[in-house]
């Protein structure tokens, strides 16, 4: 019977080694699946923007190193004798720029605010709401911010750009004619301020809610009111993080197609006027939009090269942002923290 018992013992035990192995044989299969498959998902976005980088390259590249003088669908395009691919991209390039600059001076200030009243403000049921509502409003699309802009914005900005230019008319930025349809870059502006508020508004909002607790509770401990309290140390440790953000809503900013091209009267010309008609700069992405249709194949090169540099800007403003951000999140990481904001 012992040795019955002690045989039966061993081939459990064996059977029992061997399911184990099985089973581990399994999991290391499962773990070997779902870490190519991750791993390759992680490839394919550089696979996707190598791509993105080498199709603009080799689209763009004929119009970039053409002769614009003497090639015949380049020479006069759009009613201008350009001369080379530079000096038909710069004054977009300097539109897209120069709206994305309004949009972050009418708009940062009010994202900026928006998030230090729902994170250190508001109370927790209504700083729950208005959190929402500002995620829904990334969900709005272009489109639908071009056409609040052409038929609220445009004439309700009407009186104020008549008041600065009446006024103010001396600063280049505000000087006339005073368009009388209200396509004007300050319209645009302030509905790519709108547009931008959301991404602003929530990457501000976690960066305040990462102050750690001790910088905050010493502060009100030494006397300070709630605003020298957000001044002192709220403040300091988010500067990274608000720049970033900024960045982030430059880079959404840049890129904005539709509600640029429906609202302004875009000219190609270096300008600075907020308030005319026709003297605007054009975007590069609304003179994609505008042409793209319309354009023989150099002339489509020309848009794709107008593109290209679209994209080495945005790229290169996001990564900026994108590494400003990192190392605020490195500095929450490592900044000691009693008790959790909620």
């Amino acid at each position: 019977m012992k040795s019955g018992t002690v045989t039966d013992v061993a081939q459990r035990e064996e059977a029992t080694a061997v399911a184990s192995e099985n089973l581990i044989g399994k999991r290391r299969a499962g773990d070997s699946f779902f870490l190519g498959l991750s791993t390759t998902a992680a490839a394919s976005i550089m696979v996707i923007l190598a791509g993105v980088a080498i199709f603009l390259i080799l689209k763009g590249l004929p119009a970039i190193t053409a002769n614009w003088e003497t090639n015949g669908d380049l020479a006069g395009y759009q009613n201008k004798h350009w001369g080379t691919f530079w000096n038909y991209v710069a004054p977009m390039l300097w539109g897209s720029i120069w709206s994305g600059l309004i949009a972050l001076i009418l708009g940062a200030p009010v994202a900026i605010g928006i998030a230090l009243f729902i994170s250190h403000y508001a109370p927790r049921r209504l700083a729950s709401a208005l959190a929402y509502v500002v995620d829904l409003l990334a969900a709005v699309p272009s489109i639908v911010f071009g056409l609040w802009g052409v038929i609220v914005m445009r004439p309700f900005l009407l009186p104020l750009a008549e008041f600065l230019n009446q006024y103010f008319g001396w600063i280049p930025l505000f000087q006339g004619p005073v368009s009388s349809t209200g396509s004007t870059m300050l319209a645009g502006g302030v509905v790519l301020a709108v547009m931008i508020l959301p991404i602003i508004t929530a990457l501000t909002r976690e960066i305040f809610l990462q102050t750690p607790r001790l910088n905050e509770e010493a502060a009100l401990a030494l006397g300070a009111t709630r605003w020298e309290m957000i001044r002192l140390a709220v403040f300091p440790y988010a500067r990274s993080g608000m720049v970033s953000a900024i960045l982030l809503g430059l880079g959404r900013a840049l890129g904005e197609t539709m509600a640029i091209a429906l609202i302004i009267s875009p000219s190609l010309l270096f300008s600075v006027a907020l308030l005319t008609d026709g003297y605007n700069s054009q975007t590069i992405a609304g003179n994609i939009a505008l042409n793209f249709p319309i354009a023989t194949d150099i002339q489509r090169s020309a848009l794709i090269g107008t593109g290209l540099m679209l994209f080495v800007v945005s790229l290169a403003v996001n990564m900026i942002a994108r590494g400003i951000l990192g190392r605020s999140e490195r500095k929450a990481r490592t900044s000691p923290k009693i008790g959790k904001r909620v």
